[in-house]
């Protein structure tokens, strides 16, 4: 049976202003101007319960249970009595497939029928992510970037790209893995393709993030911030207090 996951409204949110500002950069990373940024997405108070109940949950619904033991009635012989029940000195046995034989059946092992999904509260996830974005936008994680001008699928223009943003902002794109997270407001397949061969670099739809892909990258950055705010406030379904 599925566990149901509510929204958890522990926590006090601090007054925020109603609007917040940010600088948009351009693909090279230079100044270009600044958006406007909704408190109500980008000014919540951090939530590390719910957070933490949603991202398990994620991790849980995407899990794939493969590890699996047969139990004394699956493995393969044993239907015939060992030896008689008294007189041999011997313990008593009714089948050379119990657990306590070797190559008898598993008690207690792993099954891949096992369902590990968790259902987790439509307001309780987006809030998660609203959540994620402020914590993000707090510690200067988020970057703002007008425009990707790449017109046709270069790996090598995408990693000059990314590197002079890198360089020219102060943050680094070395790490192994979830280095950046492209956020596009609209399905570009040039740019994803662009950035495709980047290992440590991942493009998604704004429409597709999520608190899990948000929190475990070192930078968020999010081309056409006024187009991609407009599609997260769609999405959005709770107000900022």
């Amino acid at each position: 049976m599925a566990t149901k996951i509510t929204k958890k409204n522990t926590e006090k949110e601090l007054p925020t202003p109603a609007v917040l500002e940010s600088v948009v950069y351009t693909s090279a990373g230079e100044k270009t101007g600044t958006v406007k940024l909704p408190a109500s997405i980008f000014g919540i108070q951090w939530n590390a319960d719910l957070v933490h109940q949603v991202i398990m949950a994620m991790q849980a619904n995407a899990r794939t249970p493969i590890a699996h033991t047969k139990d004394r009635g699956e493995v393969r012989g044993g239907g015939r009595k060992p030896w008689q029940q008294k007189g041999t000195g011997r313990a008593r046995a009714g089948s050379s497939r119990s657990p306590i034989w070797r190559g008898g059946g598993v008690s207690h092992g792993p099954r891949n029928e096992k369902i590990y999904a968790m259902k987790v509260n439509r307001q309780a996830r987006q809030k998660a992510l609203l959540v994620a974005l402020s914590r993000k936008l707090k510690d200067g994680e988020i970057i703002f970037v007008d425009s990707l001008s790449i017109t046709t699928p270069k790996t090598a223009q995408a990693k000059v790209m990314l590197s002079s943003l890198a360089k020219n902002l102060g943050f680094s794109i070395t790490k192994k893995q979830n280095a950046a997270l492209i956020a596009l407001p609209t399905d570009d397949r040039v740019t994803m393709k662009s950035f495709a061969n980047i290992a440590n670099v991942s493009v998604e739809d704004v429409r597709n993030l999520n608190p899990q892909n948000v929190l475990s990258t070192a930078r968020l950055i999010i081309v056409n911030p006024s187009a991609a705010i407009e599609v997260i406030s769609k999405k959005r379904v709770v107000k900022a207090e």
